[in-house]
């Protein structure tokens, strides 16, 4: 054997070397899983990072356990009172069993979307089109549950299901509009009779606070002026009954004639009679006003009556 020849051979050998080294060490990212066959049967699961397989008896197969999007196209659906919507969605998912994932199912996103499909004419099926229009929440809810059910032997966790769009034919939407549309003029004459209403009631309660306000005014001004006048008499008279004490005092001390007491005590009599009240009580003494008007009589008989007084002339 020549030298050239054994050069080849030792090359030929290195180049299979390093092809074998090549195939045998396998790279598994941070977000997959490699499952690995010998022969054919599935043998185990790799984590990322580098793996050594042996070439031509082992393979693996990566699994993506990312979360992942299947758009559902917009279908046909009808509701339960027969009208026929377009409904679009989304729905998201993640791989939890990627052993699964490969040998239980065959094509999982075609499996998945045809069971979203089938379902939400199921969901929307069962509902009639204003609910279907005001629950999205409910049929995003329920599609989730009954694919994630559907979907748990596939090593798949269905995290959300949400509905894009639901459009109603056009002469239902032009009904719907003009339905919005004389509800809320509805609204708007309901809160302006309100309004009024509510202005009208205002403006009587007003109006009757204000007489009664004024009524208690004027009441108020006629006890403040009886009380005023009822004082003022009656302050008048203890004026009067202190002067006539005084009087009668002054003319005790001074032992005045039974004829200066009756003079002084008949003009007590007059101012005292003056006044406004209706009843006058006189502590009288018989026997001593008996004899204080013959006294008066005796003063007076002197004296000539006349019996027209004139004016003095100018």
């Amino acid at each position: 054997m020549t030298l050239f020849t054994s050069s080849a051979l030792l090359l030929i050998a290195v180049f299979f070397v390093i092809i074998f080294i090549a195939n045998s060490i396998k790279i598994v990212r941070q977000y997959e899983k490699g499952l690995v066959e010998t022969l054919g049967k599935y043998s185990g699961t790799r984590s990322s990072g580098p793996n050594i397989l042996i070439p031509v008896f082992q393979k693996m197969i990566r699994v993506d356990l990312r979360e992942r999007v299947i758009d559902v196209p917009p279908q046909s659906v009808i509701t339960k009172d027969n009208v026929s919507v377009i409904v679009d969605a989304i729905i998201y998912f993640q791989v939890t069993d990627p052993v699964k994932v490969v040998y239980n199912i065959e094509n999982f996103a075609l499996a998945a979307l045809k069971l979203a499909q089938t379902n939400l004419r199921n969901v929307i099926g069962d509902m009639e089109l204003d609910s279907t229009l005001t629950s999205r929440e409910k049929i995003n809810s329920q599609l989730r549950v009954v694919l994630d059910e559907a979907t748990d032997k596939w090593g798949v966790k269905v995290t959300r299901v949400e509905i894009q769009k639901i459009d109603p034919p056009t002469d239902i939407t032009n009904a719907m509009s003009k339905q919005m549309k004389a509800e809320r003029e509805k609204r708007a004459n309901i809160l302006e009779a309100e309004g009024l209403r509510q202005a009208a009631i205002l403006k009587a309660e007003g109006a009757r606070q204000a007489v009664i306000l004024e009524a208690e005014a004027i009441k108020q001004k006629q006890v403040l002026e009886a009380t005023g006048e009822a004082e003022a008499i009656r302050q008048v008279a203890d004026a009067e009954k202190y002067k006539v004490e005084l009087v009668y005092a002054a003319i005790h001390n001074g032992n005045p004639t039974n004829d200066l007491i009756a003079i002084k005590y008949l003009e007590a009599l007059e101012k005292v009679a003056d006044g406004q009240a209706t009843k006058i009580f006189l502590p009288l003494e018989t026997t001593g006003v008996t004899a204080s008007i013959g006294g008066i009589a005796e003063l007076f008989k002197d004296f000539p009556i006349k019996k027209e007084i004139k004016p003095p002339a100018k």
